[in-house]
């Protein structure tokens, strides 16, 4: 497998915070198990933060960005049981990896860290 694609977001988590405030948006840019496992978190500002940066450099990695087809609620971060963050990949996301990379077999590395007034978050896409 080789490096395909890289992809870096850095996120103003005040600007997240303000965002917050209104339920289209975390209903527009969040799946329901993200939305769920916030209600766990203390620091849900940073939660969603984090999340949303993990999700415009998932974007960025397949060279895609945001658009049509791909939609913020397609790109779901969850964490496994000693934390560490990875994507879960559904079928939707599959077809615009294979239309556009042309494989079925490919990986994703993630990570996410936040500052008090940041969150950052890289990602690898490899095939």
């Amino acid at each position: 497998m080789k490096i395909t694609g890289i992809g870096v977001d850095i996120t103003k988590n005040s600007r997240i915070k303000n965002m917050l405030k209104n339920r289209q948006f975390i209903n527009r840019v969040f799946s329901k198990d993200e939305i769920n496992s916030s209600r766990k978190k203390f620091d849900k500002t940073s939660f969603f933060a984090k999340r949303f940066a993990a999700k415009e450099a998932f974007s960025k990695s397949l060279g895609t960005g945001i658009s049509c087809n791909l939609n913020f609620k397609d790109i779901v971060v969850k964490n496994d049981k000693s934390g560490k963050p990875f994507f879960k990949i559904n079928k939707k996301v599959k077809a615009i990896i294979y239309k556009k990379h042309k494989t079925k077999k490919f990986n994703f590395f993630l990570s996410i860290t936040d500052e008090k007034n940041y969150s950052i978050a890289f990602v690898i896409f490899q095939k």
